[in-house]
């Protein structure tokens, strides 16, 4: 009687796991990206529709600018992932 052990699944990928998981990973990043930034931007623009009028509330716009910094900083985290180091 002769054994067959089944082929597993990994094998049977054209590419190695580790490039297709890479590839997942730096999909997901740009996407997440794209939101981000769609995100920084739509709080630049309801910040300056704040700020055009009469009596602005200050604190509104406080609270939206201090966003909008922490979403430019998930934006370069995000973009630092995505850029591959380069040793100089």
């Amino acid at each position: 009687m002769i054994l067959v052990s089944p082929i597993p699944a990994s094998s049977l990928l054209l590419e190695p796991p580790h490039t297709c998981m890479k590839r997942t990973d730096e999909r997901e990043l740009r996407e997440l990206l794209g939101k981000l930034r769609n995100e920084h931007r739509d709080l630049d623009a309801e910040i300056i529709a704040l700020e055009m009028m009469s009596n602005p509330d200050q604190l509104q716009v406080k609270r939206l600018k201090k966003r909008k910094l922490q979403l430019k900083d998930q934006i370069t985290a995000v973009e630092d992932q995505l850029t591959p180091d380069i040793i100089a």
